[in-house]
Parts: structure tokens; C-alpha cells; sequence
């Protein structure tokens, strides 16, 4: 299973080493990455960032209500950020894109990573039916661990019936601590929305199960599994899995959420178990780690590149087949004809998006401390094209970045 692996010569090679000592701290020894021409001249021509669209990407989220934004984008030209707005209303203190966050839906990137990793390991077969491995779990026998990972279970999103509404929905889970098979229990009651492997139907109950499967291979709780195989060898050091605990530990961002009521003040939601998400959302992260995690992973550092072209193997979401989704991982097709790879995220108080290009070599994050404004995550996106596309013209190929209404409108209650 590859990891840590030799980066290019001095003044990176100290960072190099600790993350070789890493994987044997962590019993797994380190490959060597290969890029290959083609891979380096495309690097060579990526545009640079347009910094100017950045910031009013960032400017355009704040206007549509989120009290900050920031994004951090890496690649040829070295490391550009921005932060617009605050982090913490009661404070007034600026955003700042060191700062800690929770990533919602990112954390469905690691768990998938943890899973193909045991798969490559031949612990798990990707088309095992789930009731191998958690028997009596699940009441149809053709469900698979493939369809949990590309959510074509067809098991019902829990949050669907979890929440009534914005505010006093989060209100009632807020310091509540669930079991997974509490969560597993509240998705059965609901009807399936699909057969087995017939459609993409977006669900968070399909990562809980994965996050079981995890912890019933292993032995270990996912936080183990995420620390040992992704969070130490990589070195993320203001990456966790916090859960049951509630705060966010040194510094970070405050999330908000839009009162049901228009007028009132915004509600600060950055305290919470998130235990209704767990490991389908319940990380915390910076910008500068999920840059390093979206990198690292699309240039073969995390997997074999046989298991990461299957996480990469994807298939369309929407009508406009600009968007399509894989094992644990989206595509977005840009209006310049780039694709990047990664995940968004949004759970009560944050919306992420962290995404590379195939080679890992270009990355953005970026983060807005509100989630239940859809206006808001749809101008948070346009840093999508500021960092992949800068000044670059639109092909005449893919039709550009642009979302669905459901995307449009991200409901808080989801982890996505």
C-alpha cells in the first residue's frame, strides 16, 4: 500500500524524511512515486491561479450571507491564500486560512480511502455483499461494499427524516451521541430508494455502514484507522476525528447557521458532537492539510494506482454530465475543459470543497462558516474555475461548472 513517498530535493527534503519515519511508526513501508512526462508537462501548463477571481468568489459567499470565506490553493507558482470576512462574529476576528474547520463530506474521501486501502490489502472484496463481513446488518443480501462507496445502495439517507427543519433540527442532535447501528436503524424504517446498484442516490447512511466495515476488519475504531494509515504517514497535523467530543481544539472557525426566522441573529453551531454524521462527516481539518490530503491521494501516494483507478471510475450524477461520482470521490468538469477530484462538503455551520487535479499536482480548499444558505456554496464553487481555470478560455467541450438545484440548495441537515 503506497504512502509517504521521497518529495523533490532540498528544501523539502526534512518534510520528506519525517514523513518516510512516519510510515514505519506506522509499519508500512514507502514507495517511490514515478511522474511520468506526460503527467510533469501537464503540470508545466496549468495555468496560474487568477487571484483576483478568487477573492470574488470569496467576496461573492460572504455577500450571500456566510460571515467568512477563505480558500488555499497550491501548485505550480507555490501557495496562494485568501480569506475575506470573520471567523468568529462575537470577536470580530478576520478569517484566517490556518484555522481549523469541520469538513463535513470530506471525511467520506477518507473513509473510502481507508476502505480501498484494505481492499488492496485483500481484507475486503469491493463486490462483497455487505452481509459477509456485518452479518444480519442490512435486509437485502445484494447490497455490496462497491455500492456503498459509489451510493448505489439504495439505502435511505436517515437525515432525510432526522431533521424537520434548519435550526431546531440541529438544535435536537446538536449534543446527542448516536451508535451506528442507531443510524443504520433510522435509514430501515424509510423506504429504498433504489435497487441495488440501479442509481446514484446520495446517501449518508451508506459511510456509516463503511465505517462499521472499518472497524469490524480491523479491530480499531476509525479514528485509529484514519491516524495510522492517512492522518500520521501524511503528517496532517491539525487533522482529527472528533467524536464525542464537541469543540474544535486550537485555533479555527466558527460555523453559523441562518435562523428559520428572517431578522433573527445567526446561530452559532460550532459546538456539536456531529455525532449524527460520524464517518460519513464528523472530521475536522485545515485548508493547508485537506491541500496536502486531495494532493497526496491523486498522485499515488495513499493507494496502488490499479486501486485508485477504480476509485477514480465514475459515473455521471446529473443531466448535464458535468459532474460525475466515483468510490468516495467527485469529479467537476470546468468550463476550461480541467477536471478535478475531491469532495464537498456541508454539515450545520461549513461548507468545504477540497479537489485536485489527476496528477495531484494543482489543489484547492476552500471553506465558508455558514451551510444552510445555497447561494452562499454556489459562489464558495466559483473558486473551483479562479483556481483550476485562471485566465484560461473555456473549451468548446465540457459545458462548465454548474449545479443542480439540489446542489444549488444544500439542506444543512446533510453531510455532503
Amino acid at each position: 500500500m503506497p504512502l509517504p513517498l521521497p518529495l523533490p530535493p532540498s528544501p523539502n527534503r526534512r518534510l520528506a524524511l519525517c514523513a518516510a519515519l512516519l510510515a514505519v511508526v506506522a509499519g508500512v513501508a514507502p514507495l517511490t512515486l514515478t511522474v511520468t512526462p506526460a503527467a510533469a508537462a501537464h503540470a508545466a501548463e496549468a495555468p496560474a491561479a487568477d487571484l483576483p477571481a478568487l477573492e470574488r468568489a470569496l467576496r461573492d459567499t460572504t455577500g450571500a450571507g456566510a460571515p467568512g470565506a477563505m480558500a488555499r490553493v497550491t501548485g505550480p507558482g507555490g501557495v496562494r491564500t485568501r480569506a475575506v470576512g470573520v471567523r468568529d462574529r462575537s470577536t470580530g476576528a478576520a478569517m484566517d486560512p490556518r484555522a481549523r474547520f469541520r469538513i463535513g463530506s470530506v471525511t467520506k474521501t477518507f473513509s473510502a480511502v481507508v476502505v480501498l486501502q484494505l481492499v488492496s490489502e485483500g481484507r475486503i472484496g469491493l463486490d462483497d455483499p455487505v452481509g459477509r463481513h456485518l452479518p444480519g446488518l442490512l435486509p437485502d443480501g445484494r447490497i455490496t461494499v462497491r455500492h456503498l462507496l459509489n451510493h448505489r445502495s439504495g439505502l435511505a439517507d436517515y437525515t432525510d427524516a432526522m431533521f424537520a427543519r434548519t435550526v431546531p433540527g440541529f438544535e435536537a442532535v446538536r449534543n446527542k451521541v448516536f451508535g451506528y447501528r442507531d443510524l443504520v436503524a433510522l435509514s430501515l424504517r424509510e423506504p429504498r430508494t433504489t435497487e441495488p446498484g440501479a442509481s446514484y442516490q446520495y446517501s449518508n447512511t451508506n459511510f456509516v455502514v463503511l465505517g462499521m466495515l472499518i472497524e469490524k476488519t480491523t479491530g480499531h475504531p476509525v479514528a485509529q484507522e484514519y491516524g495510522r494509515r492517512i492522518i500520521g504517514p501524511l503528517g496532517l497535523r491539525n487533522t482529527s476525528y472528533v467524536h464525542p467530543g464537541k469543540k474544535i481544539e486550537g485555533l479555527h472557525v466558527r460555523g453559523y447557521l441562518h435562523p428559520d426566522e428572517a431578522g433573527r441573529p445567526l446561530v452559532d453551531s460550532t459546538e456539536q458532537t456531529v455525532s449524527w454524521a460520524q464517518s460519513a462527516g464528523a472530521m475536522i481539518s485545515d485548508a493547508a492539510d485537506l491541500n496536502t490530503f486531495t494532493s497526496a491521494l491523486l498522485g499515488g501516494r495513499l493507494l496502488p494506482a490499479r486501486t485508485l483507478d477504480l476509485m477514480l471510475t465514475m459515473s455521471p450524477t446529473d443531466a448535464t454530465g458535468t459532474r460525475s461520482y466515483g468510490l468516495g470521490l467527485r469529479r467537476y468538469d470546468l468550463s476550461c475543459g480541467t477536471s478535478v477530484y475531491g469532495h464537498t462538503g456541508t454539515v450545520q455551520g461549513f461548507y468545504t470543497y477540497a479537489f485536485a487535479t489527476r496528477d495531484g499536482r494543482r489543489s484547492l480548499a476552500a471553506m465558508a462558516n455558514t451551510s444552510n444558505r445555497g447561494t452562499a456554496n454556489t459562489a464558495l464553487g466559483g473558486t473551483l474555475e479562479a483556481a483550476f481555470c485562471g485566465g484560461r478560455p473555456a473549451s468548446a467541450g465540457p459545458r462548465g461548472f454548474t449545479r443542480t438545484p439540489a446542489e444549488v440548495d444544500l439542506p444543512e441537515r446533510h453531510a455532503r
